[in-house]
């Protein structure tokens, strides 16, 4: 595996834990409306789909890419319902590199040499609106960077306004690059330290 291990991430509201197996049971509920497909694709998986889905995600890729998929599981504090999932997809870019999505989220093909994270996420309907995609996004960030993740990148489809009121909300900004039908979002670099 390359790069960082998905570890236990807490905010003020919000503990992002990380994917195992058994969250497809709790999870199914969550990511069983249709309108979180409308721009990501797709339809609601079953749950024996999404028990499938989490294994793959768990295991992580073949041992020869050197990529890390990192998974969590977002929870409110107050009660512990999970309520949607962040991800990031970690790897080095080789010199002429530029992120695409995949199926299993995104993955790093041939840009600039360092570490790139390419982020996904999604919310359940009901707890849309309260900032909390916003809130584990910039948890998560932080800790992509204390973990040495020099550039983050999103793709979010530009009929999604709700993804892209995240990404302007935890700092990133939409380019002018596109990939397949996304806009691809940015997060600056960091100051120096």
């Amino acid at each position: 595996m390359y790069g960082p291990i998905a570890e236990t991430i807490r905010t003020q509201r919000l503990v992002l834990e990380p994917l195992a197996v058994h969250h497809a049971d709790e999870m199914a509920p969550v990511l069983d409306d249709p309108r979180l497909y409308r721009y990501i694709g797709g339809e609601p998986p079953t749950l024996d789909e999404l028990r499938a889905r989490y294994a793959h995600l768990v295991a992580g890729p073949a041992p020869f890419h050197q990529e890390s998929w990192l998974n969590w599981i977002v929870r409110r504090v107050r009660d512990g319902q999970a309520i949607g999932y962040m991800r990031a997809t970690v790897a080095p870019a080789a010199p002429g590199f530029t992120v695409a999505p995949v199926s299993a989220g995104s993955t790093v093909t041939p840009g600039p040499p360092r570490r790139i994270a390419s982020l996904t996420w999604v919310i359940g309907m009901p707890y849309q609106g309260f900032g909390f995609a916003t809130e584990a996004g910039r948890a998560l960030l932080d800790w992509l960077r204390a973990h040495g993740v020099e550039s983050i990148v999103a793709t979010i489809h530009p009929g999604n306004r709700a993804s892209a009121a995240v990404a302007a909300g935890i700092g990133m900004r939409a380019t002018a690059q596109t990939s397949g039908d996304e806009i691809v979002w940015r997060l600056p670099p960091a100051p120096p330290a």
